[in-house]
């Protein structure tokens, strides 16, 4: 049977004495769901395919059925963590990954959404390549249509590298900056290449790393979680890399083409414009406030797109800003959605 575990209550369990020196190696797999039962059934049906030594599946509070369900899987392989209510996405790979370390000490942890998933192979590919050079590896994410995936699109820090920069301040000039930081297509056909951050949909991470750099900061509820998290890798020294071989399908319902998109519910403003600005602070550096006020005014000039709640994103972004500028992390998401429904 699956084991159930209450968030609160989890023993540590290190690895077993009998684990030699060469033996294979252990991969574990972590999957944040939250209402959306029809597509973490996918996965973990996909999950259970691969070699994977354990799969690890964080419930955020679920309301739809899929808590009930995931008390029946019948699979030793499979353990199910039910978090106490909906930590966000960050909460629940913060959660997520303390917990495959405390109870499974595995040699690696692939983090995924419950609408993303390996391409067959993918877990025999990573398992069988020499992945040694890496403190970090992520997987080309592709949409179901084979398309590449906006999204999930690595990135390279353009304030880090001055021909990315210059670059990206082209492209910017035609409103197509993500070209100039973004990997391009051509990265997804060619040999593994380093670079600064990615999304947590297929990102491996070994057990070294996680011990030096700590654990995802789930205080941020969603948004930017990630691309934090691996640029404080990079930081750090630590390298990411790149592997086209290994790819990973993203099931997401909506079109995403790196434009800005309306945010519904309008509470998400909030997390954009607070995340985004801790981003930011750690990818720019010195030159955090010229990009600030470039980010400001793009975002209330998304406000027209608003109509009638336009007063709303503005108080969210107003809130957003003022919580990022200071580094304040410790918002209830309570008192955040309590913010978009008032009416002042």
């Amino acid at each position: 049977m699956a084991s159930v575990v209450d968030s609160s209550v989890v023993p540590h369990v290190g690895r077993s004495s009998d684990v030699g020196l060469n033996a294979p190696t252990r991969l574990a797999a972590v999957v944040v769901t939250f209402n959306r039962l029809d597509q973490v059934k996918r996965t973990i049906a996909r999950l259970l395919d691969e070699p994977c030594d354990r799969l690890i599946v964080i419930d955020n509070g679920s309301t739809d059925g899929t808590k009930e369900w995931l008390r029946t899987i019948d699979n030793p392989r499979v353990r199910v963590i039910m978090a106490p209510g909906n930590l966000g996405g960050a909460g629940g790979f913060e959660l997520g990954l303390r917990k495959a370390m405390e109870l499974d000490d595995p040699d690696w942890v692939v983090i995924m959404d419950d609408d993303a998933r390996p391409e067959p192979g993918c877990f025999s590919t990573f398992l069988e390549q020499d992945m040694s050079e890496w403190d970090a590896v992520s997987a080309a994410v592709y949409q179901k249509d084979g398309e590449i995936c906006e999204m999930n699109r690595p990135t390279i820090n353009p304030f880090w590298h001055m021909p990315t920069f210059f670059r990206t301040a082209l492209k910017s000039l035609v409103g197509r900056s993500r070209g100039g930081f973004h990997i391009p297509d051509e990265a997804y056909e060619s040999s593994p290449q380093e670079i600064d951050a990615t999304s947590f949909v297929g990102l491996f991470l070994p057990r070294e790393t996680i011990a030096k750099a700590g654990y995802p900061d789930g205080s941020l509820f969603i948004y930017g979680d990630d691309v934090l998290y691996t640029l404080g890798l990079r930081k750090a020294g630590m390298r990411i890399g790149f592997v086209p071989d290994l790819r990973f399908e993203h099931d997401f319902n909506r079109a995403y083409n790196g434009d800005a998109c309306l945010y519904n519910p309008i509470w998400k403003a909030y997390y954009t414009a607070r995340n985004g600005l801790l981003v930011y602070r750690l990818a720019a550096g010195m030159l955090f406030w010229p990009a600030f006020l470039v980010i400001l005014l793009k975002w209330l000039s998304a406000g027209r797109h608003y109509g009638e709640v336009r007063r709303t994103y503005y108080r969210m972004v107003w809130h957003g800003v003022k919580d990022g500028l200071v580094g304040k992390r410790s918002r209830p998401h309570s008192e955040v959605t309590s913010l978009a429904s008032a009416d002042a």
